[in-house]
C-alpha cells in the first residue's frame, strides 16, 4: 500500500456541533424516550425534533429564503472566484443558509477587496485571519 497518499482537499464536516440547555424534566423525558427504544440516543431525539419543526414550518422557511435571496446549502468561494470578482471591479454580498466556505488560500486582503457583506445562517468556514478581516462586514 502506498504511504505517500495525501488528501488534496480536506472534506468539510457535514454537521456542526451545538450546545443546548434543557431543564431536568425535559431531559428526563428525552432519556425515557431513548430508554423505551423510540430513539437510539439523545442526539437522535434532538435531531428528529429539529427536523420535524423545520418540516412543519417549511413554507415559511422557503418564503423567507426567497425573500432574503439566500443561497441554500453549501456555497464555496475559491481564491479564483474572488480574483475574478476583483478583476470585474465588483463586490460580493454573501447570503447563505447552510454552509459558506471561503478557501484557505484566500488572503485577508483579497477577502476585504471583494466581499462587501457576509450573512450566514448556519456556519461560515474560513481562516481565522479572513474571519477577522470580515468581522465588520459580517451579520
Amino acid at each position: 500500500m502506498a504511504t505517500n497518499v495525501r488528501e488534496l482537499r480536506p472534506k468539510p464536516p457535514e454537521t456542526e456541533k451545538i450546545t443546548i440547555n434543557l431543564g431536568y424534566v425535559d431531559l428526563g423525558h428525552v432519556d425515557l424516550m431513548v430508554q423505551e427504544g423510540f430513539y437510539s440516543n439523545r442526539t437522535d431525539f434532538i435531531r428528529t425534533a429539529i427536523r420535524n419543526q423545520l418540516e412543519r414550518h417549511a413554507d415559511v422557511v422557503k418564503q423567507s429564503t426567497v425573500r432574503k435571496s439566500l443561497d441554500l446549502g453549501l456555497r464555496n468561494y475559491s481564491r479564483e472566484d474572488l480574483e475574478a470578482v476583483q478583476q470585474a471591479g465588483e463586490m460580493l454580498h454573501i447570503n447563505v443558509l447552510g454552509l459558506a466556505s471561503i478557501a484557505q488560500d484566500v488572503t485577508p486582503e483579497l477577502a476585504r477587496a471583494t466581499i462587501a457583506s457576509v450573512s450566514v445562517l448556519g456556519a461560515l468556514h474560513a481562516s481565522p485571519a479572513v474571519k477577522a478581516a470580515l468581522a465588520d462586514r459580517t451579520r
